[in-house]
């Protein structure tokens, strides 16, 4: 592996609580086999807890709190969900909920098999296929929240998810830089499938609260 597998802070441990153990055992799994099953580059060792792992746990935080009284359990599903950012991330820190993995590449399917399997993770299901396919599937199901990291540009994202969400479903994609400008050129598209109230959120990292370059940016939408 090229560089070594950067040492999560103190700060990073307490804003895990409880899921920071499981995650630290996902971190070394990255760390002995994400570059040779293609997973990860190169240089994402060291970087790898405020890059991906910490990047991804804030979307939780547009999640209901734990204690909520729902009916039934909240179902969230992961598209093109890759090494497992953020929907490993999302189901080691929140038990309670249903997490869905969408994954089209047999081989990171096979990787995410190994993860859940290894974690101990039984409250996550996957999907081998595309999130357009997921929904033809005779036992679909809708869902709470729909994530997703690095998969499409918004103009590409909206119609794909908008079929996965229930009724006042949210969006919740992480995106880069460009999410304002991506937000804007796609607000016909977005109308058009049904998400509305889009919110660019754009927080400091809790592993990195100084560093300019390590904004995490949340695209928020509704469905109805």
């Amino acid at each position: 592996m090229s560089g070594e597998l950067e040492v999560p802070s103190q700060t990073v441990k307490d804003y895990l609580g409880y899921s920071f153990g499981p995650l630290e055992h996902f971190s070394f799994m990255l760390r002995d086999e994400g570059e040779l099953r293609g997973l990860i580059g190169p240089r994402e060792l060291p970087r790898l807890w405020t890059r991906h792992i910490v990047n991804s746990a804030q979307v939780a935080e547009f999640l209901p709190p734990e204690d909520l009284d729902a009916e039934l359990p909240l179902r969230l599903a992961d598209i093109g969900s890759g090494a497992g950012f953020p929907g490993i991330v999302l189901a080691a820190m929140r038990p309670d909920i249903d997490v869905t993995l969408i994954e089209p590449m047999e081989r990171r399917i096979e990787w995410l098999d190994d993860v859940i399997n290894e974690m101990g993770l039984d409250n996550v299901t996957l999907i081998h296929g595309r999130a357009q396919e997921a929904m033809q599937r005779k036992s679909a199901k809708k869902f709470h929240f729909v994530t997703a990291r690095a998969v499409a540009n918004m103009m590409k994202l909206a119609p794909m998810v908008s079929p996965l969400l229930y009724v006042e479903g949210k969006l919740l994609a992480l995106k880069g830089r460009k999410a304002k400008e991506e937000v804007e050129e796609a607000r016909h598209v977005l109308r058009k499938a049904k998400l509305i109230k889009v919110k660019v959120h754009e927080m400091p990292s809790p592993a990195a609260p100084d560093d300019p370059e390590e904004i995490t940016r949340i695209v928020e939408a509704l469905r109805i």
